[in-house]
């Protein structure tokens, strides 16, 4: 098949352990693509209402792009899917490193897991052949351990996606871990494949993934590596911090290019915005309740780009990646390798804990990639606790003897590890702060930071109030990785799609214009939104779509490796099929949509005091009903109308 895509995916029954195959029509490719997109087509229309997200009825799946394997450059990424235990609707996650193009290579674009095991198991598949194997022996281990034991049992060959102890205690912020570090984080999914008992999944495929015009792929890839290798000299870290405390004393910013932002990643990483993104208020301090005034730059030098840099062996790539934005670091203070921590992690235990001890970064980075737990929601719950205690909600006592002041590391590291094992304390907080909140009491929930069950990234909404809107409005919600404001100006989507708002890169504006919550602004997230979708279906990372739409040619890459000549709003009304699908899979699930919105504090509810988002506030209802409406969803309850139902060609799941 020269489509680019396999065509077919497999179904394992773990409760009658049962494997089959089966085929996919080239109809449902052109409608959702591959990917997420064709994991909500089946998700949506095969998990029962009601479904428990840790029973039986619940479907796990790993899902490739259409893009991956074809030549397209960063194609790299995978995504797990299922109904969430942490919000109780959709779930995704996504996730870099090598274990995508191992999907498609089994012959695969998907594996589902449905049932449950009743002891430990894993998924060998090897030249066509996939089989459920014993995994009690491995069961127990953090995921460094499980994935060179495995190696040692499968060859070296072999990539491998699996969960720690984190997920084996079904923590409800657990993730999926593969190349010893590379993590599908979010919406609790670990503890998915946990309470399926299924260990891991280890792949060793030789099929060829064959695009439509190879030639065509190969000739787009190369003009956009030409400005992935385009770079200028960026001087030292320490410039990016004083360039985010001038971007916070202006009165007015610019329309962002994404050729700067890739510079940065480009010789630091993500964590070269560690900084800077404190400076300019886009880094939440003191779980949300403080700015850049409680962590100036004498603290936040903890997370110097350079600082972070210097322990830095080697780059790391994912899969068809030419940027390179990992690292592979020397362990500070005791050696032995491990990933560089990413910018979420870091200011996850820095800045949102007061804590500015770096060499503790790469500690906790360490010890959530071995346990397979999210940092972003582990950070802000240890944030919440941190909070509670300082107020008095919880006691020494309550915390089993734990000083846990601001800033103290031996602290968070002592509640990571309870949290890990699900001992005393830990046990509450292992879930995460909405279900924390709801078993400490006693007013607690007003520290609880987060939306729908699921707590935000690192980026401020009161400094880009295009993050509030995703974090409130994306059928997984509190996600950083679907939209904002600044994502749109880098996307630059206006250059290749019609009948969006224009923007003009390096244009300044004042900044107060973003928080009026105008039409316009809805149409740049829901622009956003599908675009993301259409990145998520086809492999893409954020990343590369980045440098503009022109230069990293998204919509051409999918004709070339295909056949098909669809045009960039087509591919655009496919990302709003699918982000429709994820909404009418939460509201078949008993979500109300409204009650996804991020916590008043983190709008600006009351507003802050001091600081770089002193005074702001974001007007969050208006925008949620503008964007609803723009997508063609009732603007007072955010549920897709049988309209836009019939005209995207969705049948009713139910």
């Amino acid at each position: 098949m020269n489509r680019g895509y396999m065509g077919k995916i497999l179904i394992v029954d773990l409760s009658r352990k049962e494997i089959r195959e089966e085929r996919i029509s080239d109809e449902v490719y052109e409608k959702y693509l591959s990917g997420m997109g064709l994991a909500a087509h089946i998700l949506y229309n095969r998990i029962p209402a009601g479904a428990d997200p840790l029973g039986p009825d619940n479907i796990l799946g790993f899902v490739s792009g259409l893009l991956t394997g074809t030549g397209s450059l960063f194609s790299g990424r995978w995504t797990v899917v299922g109904k969430s235990p942490l919000t109780g609707g959709w779930g995704d996650a996504n996730c870099g490193g090598t274990f995508s193009p191992a999907i498609k290579r089994s012959g695969y674009d998907g594996i589902f897991f449905r049932g449950m095991s009743k002891t430990p198991v894993l998924l060998y598949i090897k030249n066509g052949k996939a089989e459920l194997r014993d995994a009690a022996k491995y069961w127990g281990k953090d995921t460094v351990e499980s994935e060179e034991a495995l190696k040692q049992e499968f060859g070296p060959g072999a990539k491998i996606a699996t969960i720690g102890p984190a997920g084996e205690n079904l923590s409800l912020i657990s993730g999926i871990s593969n190349e010893k570090g590379r993590m599908a984080a979010r919406s609790g999914l670990g503890a998915v494949m946990g309470s399926k008992k299924l260990k891991a999944v280890v792949l060793d495929g030789k099929q060829r993934i064959v695009p439509y015009d190879k030639a065509g792929v190969k000739k787009l890839s190369k003009s956009c590596n030409r400005w992935v290798q385009f770079q200028i000299p960026l001087g030292p870290g320490l410039g990016l911090g004083l360039l985010g405390t001038l971007l916070r004393i202006l009165p007015t910013a610019m329309v962002m290019d994404g050729i700067v932002y890739k510079m940065i990643l480009r010789t630091w990483g993500t964590g070269g915005a560690n900084q800077m993104s404190v400076e300019w208020g886009d880094s939440p301090i003191k779980n949300w309740k403080g700015s850049n005034v409680d962590w100036p730059m004498g603290k936040s030098g903890s997370a110097n780009p350079d600082k972070i840099l210097s322990y830095e062996k080697s780059k790391y790539h994912c899969y068809s990646c030419p940027l390179g934005c990992g690292g592979i670091c020397t362990m500070p203070g005791r050696g032995g390798e491990t990933h560089k921590p990413e910018y979420e992690s870091v200011l996850a235990f820095g800045g949102l804990c007061m804590n500015d001890d770096t060499a503790s970064l790469f500690e906790f980075n360490e010890m959530m990639n071995r346990a397979g737990m999210d940092t972003i929601s582990a950070g802000t719950t240890v944030a919440f606790a941190m909070e509670c205690y300082e107020n008095g909600i919880l006691t020494r006592e309550d915390l089993d003897g734990i000083d846990l002041a601001w800033g103290n590391t031996s602290a968070i590291n002592a509640l990571l590890e309870k949290m890990i094992s699900r001992e005393g304390i830990g046990d509450i907080l292992a879930d995460g702060t909405r279900v924390a909140s709801g078993k400490i009491g006693k007013g607690s929930e007003t520290y609880a930071v987060h939306a729908g069950g699921q707590e935000p990234a690192m980026h401020d909404s009161r400094m880009d109030p295009g993050f509030a809107l995703a974090y409130s409005a994306e059928p997984t919600p509190g996600r950083h990785t679907i939209g904002s404001y600044l994502y749109y100006e880098m996307y630059q989507l206006w250059k290749t799609v019609s009948g969006i708002p224009k923007k003009i890169p390096f244009n300044l504006y004042f900044k107060d214009n973003k928080y009026k919550a105008e039409l316009k602004q809805a149409e740049e997230s829901a622009a956003c939104s599908k675009f993301t979708n259409v990145l998520n279906g086809s492999g893409l990372c954020i990343f590369g779509a980045f440098l503009g739409s022109k230069r990293a040619p998204t919509f051409k890459w999918l004709n070339a490796a295909t056949g098909w000549s669809k045009t960039p709003e087509e591919y655009m009304e496919i990302g709003e099929r699918i982000q429709t699908v994820k909404q009418a899979f939460n509201v078949k699930h008993g979500i109300d949509p409204k009650r996804n919105k991020l916590n008043d504090r983190a709008l600006g509810r009351e507003p802050q005091t001091e600081g770089a988002n002193k005074g702001r506030t974001v007007a969050i209802e208006k925008m949620l009903s503008d964007y609803w409406s723009v997508y063609g969803w009732d603007r007072a309850t955010g549920k897709p109308t049988p309209q836009t139902m019939a005209r995207l060609g969705i049948a009713d799941g139910q």
